[in-house]
């Protein structure tokens, strides 16, 4: 089973976007010696928390820190930018990095009407498009629009000898079919949604188009993870991420929160329901157990991929837990 990375570069508190980046290129340089297979980068707008927001800037920074691992985006916000802008700049990432770089888009609107404005420049864009504006994407990248398309007669530059890998991130049988349809790898988002992931890696299989580019189906997951030596510690570290969840879920904060707000911060009674509602959506614990619960939900899948997120607030444990896992899986082996 191979172990990769989504990275949302967490700001915690008291800390700034500068170091969270810096943080995010650490993390990437240590978990490619670890022997991870990818490293995927977010996008987020509009937000103190998170200071991830050009995936395609932050690919470049990465792959040029990194010399093995595969690096990409978790997702680009497809509906809000044109197909063809996307496919030359991850074409272009492909030229610079041959054979590492993979181009991971959803659905998601990344915000509120305002931020999608913003995006778009005041363009009303609908998210029905998704369907036409990834397979004109994947016509962009393949060079294989049909001669009937109002775009065939441009190309997508530069002409590569690889292809970036497409990816499509899904919370849905939705996502999936259009993944499928698309020969495109599929991303379930287990991390957001842990109720709709074998219906949607099945539907997936059932619809899969293969290609030159994709020939069988290809499904990996992405969960939230905090390995530590004991169960004990793990569940402590998990509390900065406990909380965050819930606080980005309320509105009030998305900066990691430190151990002295956490022990300040009183919890009402529907807010522990919800912490332990979002511990699906997450696995704590030790490496071996981390390892048993990830090795069940690839079966239930069918993947031989994790994608693994771990936002805690001590980055020093957060390198920890990356590396405990990979110990656990024989990664460098």
């Amino acid at each position: 089973m191979k172990l990769s990375v989504l990275d949302q570069s967490p700001i915690p508190s008291g800390s700034d976007a500068h170091q969270a980046l810096l943080h995010t290129k650490e993390l990437a340089r240590h978990t490619e010696k670890l022997g991870y297979s990818r490293f995927w980068v977010a996008e987020h707008h509009s937000t103190s928390g998170l200071a991830g927001t050009s995936p395609e800037i932050l690919i470049s920074h990465l792959a040029s820190c990194t010399s093995r691992i595969r690096v990409g985006s978790g997702g680009v916000l497809l509906p809000q930018y044109s197909p063809y802008k996307v496919a030359e700049n991850f074409k272009m990432l492909e030229a610079l990095f041959p054979g590492r770089i993979d181009l991971g888009v959803g659905r998601s609107p990344g915000g509120g009407q305002t931020i999608r404005l913003a995006l778009t420049d005041g363009v009303k864009k609908n998210l029905i498009e998704f369907p036409r504006l990834l397979a004109d994407l994947q016509g962009f990248i393949d060079s294989s629009l049909p001669s009937d398309h109002p775009y065939s007669s441009i190309k997508a530059s530069p002409m590569t000898t690889f292809l970036p890998e497409t990816w499509v991130l899904g919370l849905s049988t939705r996502g999936a079919k259009h993944a499928a349809r698309n020969s495109a790898g599929f991303t379930y988002g287990h991390f957001i949604n842990p109720t709709q992931g074998e219906d949607s890696a099945k539907a997936y299989r059932e619809n899969f188009v293969p290609s030159e580019r994709l020939p069988s189906p290809a499904v990996n997951f992405c969960i939230f993870v905090v390995c530590a030596p004991t169960q004990d510690e793990a569940d402590k570290l998990a509390l900065s991420q406990d909380r965050w969840l819930l606080n980005v879920e309320k509105g009030t904060s998305t900066k990691l929160p430190s151990p002295d707000e956490l022990f300040q911060q009183r919890l009402s009674e529907d807010d522990k329901k919800r912490i332990r509602e979002n511990r699906a959506r997450t696995i704590v614990g030790t490496p071996q157990s981390v390892k048993a619960k990830l090795e069940k939900l690839a079966g239930q899948y069918q993947a031989d991929e994790a994608l693994i997120i771990t936002n805690i607030y001590d980055h020093e444990a957060r390198l920890r837990s990356y590396t405990l896992l990979a110990e656990a899986f024989g990664l460098s082996e």
